[in-house]
């Protein structure tokens, strides 16, 4: 399956350093469907168009799984060719950074609309050319989109239920993507993966700005999160608190992980982190903990099934996340005393709150990296200066064992909203920093297999305030 961007904004070929892709290069990346290619059929001064082309392998597609309606049905469809969720999928993790809006080379540009024409020859359309136009055109795309005969050879047989789509516009390029990792998938009204929770905080990701204020926003909720009511009921009741929002302060929104688990263990990676992280906090003797940036809770779970903490206070700056978190902890059925041991707020971590102060310890788990470098500085001033509990706990993908996980491509983040990902000794040159800075000492610990090479998976430090046992 195809989907080309073109611009003719001069020097076009700053298309490159939108997309994070250079002209003059090919290049594949290997995702969970297939592999991607990047390349570049035009590149000149004054239209520059950057094609991706996602080549599936319909066996792996459907291996291991099982199909209800017939036998073959599992290779004989459509998914490996037309642009749907695959097509989606790959686009955001080709171009992770680009639909981020970020672009340090040319930042200008990346914040400005600029000329883009889209193609995507086959994109099936569950509702047809009109369907297309109700999609697009509220966002500022002119759309022509041509039904694909069947058969030219006849006629007679009508229309397939495939559009070859062309939108054009003028947009920042980073909206065009979103518009499209949301709505190809809209259009064909099927998914090529079981949609769980986390799946409302993705759309609100990728409809911050323009969803809540779209005609076809139920529509288009209700296809995206595949007909489950629960979830589209929740993404509808966020929109209009998140419509306008500061797209930074998303930045620990649920996302899907690309590995979850370490290839030397039966166990999950995310159960022995959170095994952990339990465990540092019952060494250091806390009872009153903050679980900041928690996610959907799962940390939160264990803790509460836990009688030691008495108090337990999470996090996070995404109200997905926070309603994510509340169903798993299943707060409106909860007996009244476990309920009164926990609370949930929302509250970004890059701004003081000094409602969090207090606290035998604070646990950052798997959330730094998802802050932009340029705004830790600000997370430290909230955490370890205003909220300043007597421990904090604070884990971090080990970039460095990567290598480990054979399905994980090189130079790929674990993670698609990851900003970074640290060495061990960036790690700890970053922890020394903040300890000497704001008064603690800190140490580390491993998180998985220790490898004598490249370190564990995951890497651990606990930072207790100076004089503190």
């Amino acid at each position: 399956m195809l989907l080309t961007l073109t611009t003719t904004r001069p020097p076009a070929t700053d298309l490159g350093y939108l997309l994070f892709k250079h002209p003059e290069k090919a290049q594949s990346f290997s995702t969970s469907s297939g592999t991607a290619h990047v390349f570049y059929p035009t590149a000149e001064p004054g239209e520059c168009t950057a094609a991706l082309l996602l080549e599936v392998d319909p066996i792996a597609l459907v291996r291991g799984q099982a199909n209800q309606a017939f036998t073959l049905g599992q290779y004989v469809n459509d998914r490996p060719y037309a642009a749907g969720s695959l097509l989606a999928v790959a686009l955001a993790s080709v171009f992770r950074t680009a639909m981020t809006g970020r672009c340090d080379a040319r930042p200008e540009l990346a914040a400005s609309p600029i000329p883009l024409a889209v193609r995507v020859p086959a994109a099936p359309c569950r509702g047809g050319a009109a369907l297309a136009e109700k999609l697009f055109a509220p966002l500022g795309w002119r759309v022509d989109a041509r039904p694909i005969p069947l058969d030219p050879e006849f006629p007679a047989w009508g229309d397939s239920r495939y559009l070859d789509l062309r939108l054009d516009g003028e947009l920042r390029l980073a909206d065009a993507l979103k518009h499209l990792y949301v709505l190809l998938p809209v259009m064909d009204d099927a998914k090529h993966y079981w949609v769980a929770e986390d799946e409302v905080d993705k759309l609100l990701r990728a409809g911050e700005g323009w969803l809540a204020a779209h005609p076809e926003r139920d529509l288009i909720s209700t296809r995206y999160l595949a007909h489950r009511r629960g979830y589209v009921r929740s993404a509808l009741a966020q929109l209009a608190e998140l419509d306008g929002a500061d797209e930074d302060s998303l930045d620990n929104a649920l996302a899907e992980p690309v590995v979850e688990a370490s290839p030397e263990r039966p166990e999950p990676l995310a159960v022995t982190r959170r095994h952990a992280v339990l465990a540092a906090l019952r060494e250091v003797g806390a009872h009153r903990v903050l679980d900041l940036g928690c996610g959907g809770g799962a940390l939160l779970r264990d803790l509460l099934a836990d009688n030691t903490f008495t108090e337990i206070i999470g996090t996070d700056v995404s109200a997905g996340a926070l309603a994510a978190a509340a169903r798993r902890l299943r707060l409106d059925s909860l007996p009244d005393r476990a309920r009164d041991r926990i609370e949930l707020r929302q509250s970004a971590l890059t701004y003081t709150d000094p409602t969090l102060a207090g606290y035998d310890a604070a646990v950052l788990m798997e959330v730094v990296e998802h802050v932009d470098p340029s705004r830790l500085p600000a997370l430290e001033r909230a955490v370890f200066g205003t909220a300043r509990p007597t421990h904090v706990v604070v884990t971090t993908p080990n970039v460095e064992y990567n290598v480990r996980f054979p399905t994980l491509p090189a130079g790929q983040a674990r993670h698609p909203d990851h900003r970074f990902e640290w060495t061990r000794a960036e790690f700890r040159a970053w922890a020394r920093g903040v300890a000497d800075r704001c008064g603690y000492t800190v140490r580390y610990l491993p998180v998985g297999p220790d490898d004598p090479e490249v370190g564990p998976p995951t890497q651990l430090a606990v930072f207790s305030r100076t004089g503190v046992a």
